[in-house]
C-alpha cells in the first residue's frame, strides 16, 4: 500500500468512527439541531483524547506515525473503539511509522503435513485451516463435504469471501444469515488489510472483489473491522438440510497468520444427528472423492 493510500485509510478509517459518535453518546452537551458534520466534530474528539485540535487534524489526515501508544489509546477511547478497531488503529499507526521500509509478511499458501495429519485425525467435526485472506488451504473430508458449494470454483485455492461476494445466489442458498456473513468478510479482511499493507495478494483479491460486486464495494467503504473468534453460523447444506452449527476459530502458533476453523454441533441436536450422516457419506466415498486436493 503506497503512503498517499495508507493516509487515506487512516483518513477515512477515523472519519468514520468519529461521524458514529453523538454528542451525547460521549457525554458532550447538543448544542441545538444545526450541527454540520455527522457526530463529533474534530475539536470535540480532540477534547475528548486530551490532544490539541492541530493535532488531531494531523492525525485524521493520515499522520498517525509520530503518535505516541498513550496518544493512541487515548483516541481509541474517545471514539469509542472495540477489541478489533483499538487493533486497527495500531496497525495503521505502525505501518504509517514504517512507511515503505515496512517488511512484508506473505501470507501462507500451504501448510505442513503435520497440520494436515491434525485434521485428519478430527474425524467427528469438519475442521479446515485458512490464511487471512481467507484462503481454504486445507481440510478434513466433513469440511470438505460441508462446504461442497465453495468447491466447485475450479481456482486454488477456494476462497470463502470470493464465493461470498461472487456467486452471491449459491451463498444465500448455503448461508441463511447471508448479509451477516458478507458484512463479517469484508470486515475481516480490512482487518487483514491493516495487519498486512503491503500483501500483493490480498491488495488483488480486494481489488477484485470491488470491481465485481457493489455489495462488497458498500461494505469496504463502511470501514468496519470485525475479529472471527467463536460464533454460530447457520447452513442449508444440500444433502442433509438445515445446519445450526458452534464455530471456533483459533490461531495456530507454529503458523503465523494461519487459522484453524472447527464446526460443531452439541450432541442430541437436530445438526448433531446431521453431521453424523454427514459423516456417514463421506465415509462410503472413495477417499480420491473424499479428500480432493486443494491443488488440483
Amino acid at each position: 500500500m503506497a503512503s498517499t493510500e495508507l493516509r487515506a485509510e487512516i483518513r477515512e478509517f477515523l472519519r468514520s468512527r468519529r461521524a458514529r459518535i453523538t454528542p451525547e453518546q460521549a457525554g458532550l452537551p447538543a448544542y441545538g439541531g444545526n450541527r454540520r458534520v455527522a457526530g463529533l466534530r474534530r475539536e470535540e474528539v480532540a477534547m475528548l483524547a486530551g490532544v490539541s485540535v492541530d493535532y488531531y487534524v494531523r492525525m485524521e489526515r493520515g499522520g498517525l506515525g509520530g503518535a505516541s501508544e498513550s496518544v493512541l489509546d487515548a483516541l481509541a477511547g474517545a471514539l469509542r473503539l472495540d477489541e478489533a478497531e483499538r487493533e486497527h488503529l495500531l496497525d495503521l499507526a505502525r505501518a504509517a511509522a514504517a512507511g515503505s521500509s515496512r517488511r512484508t509478511r506473505r501470507s501462507a499458501t500451504t501448510v505442513r503435513p503435520a497440520v494436515q495429519q491434525v485434521l485428519d485425525a478430527i474425524t467427528d467435526a469438519p475442521a479446515w485451516v485458512r490464511n487471512g485472506r481467507h484462503d481454504i488451504l486445507a481440510m478434513n473430508p466433513l469440511a470438505r463435504a460441508l462446504y461442497e458449494p465453495v468447491f466447485r470454483d475450479p481456482r486454488r485455492p477456494a476462497n470463502t469471501t470470493r464465493f461470498v461476494y461472487l456467486e452471491p445466489d449459491r451463498a444465500r442458498e448455503l448461508f441463511v444469515d447471508y448479509d451477516e456473513i458478507a458484512r463479517d468478510a469484508a470486515a475481516m479482511l480490512r482487518l487483514e488489510a491493516g495487519r498486512n499493507p503491503r500483501d500483493k495478494a490480498l491488495i488483488e483479491l480486494v481489488g477484485e472483489l470491488s470491481t465485481r460486486s457493489e455489495l462488497f464495494r458498500q461494505r469496504w467503504a463502511s470501514q468496519d473491522v470485525r475479529y472471527h473468534r467463536s460464533g454460530h453460523k447457520r447452513l442449508r447444506h444440500p444433502a442433509v438440510g438445515r445446519l445450526d452449527l458452534d464455530f471456533e476459530a483459533m490461531e495456530l502458533a507454529s503458523e503465523p497468520g494461519l487459522r484453524l476453523n472447527i464446526y460443531t454441533a452439541a450432541a442430541g441436536t437436530p445438526t448433531s444427528d446431521a453431521l453424523k450422516l454427514l459423516a456417514s457419506w463421506v465415509a462410503s466415498q472413495p477417499e480420491t472423492l473424499a479428500r480432493e486436493s486443494l491443488a488440483d
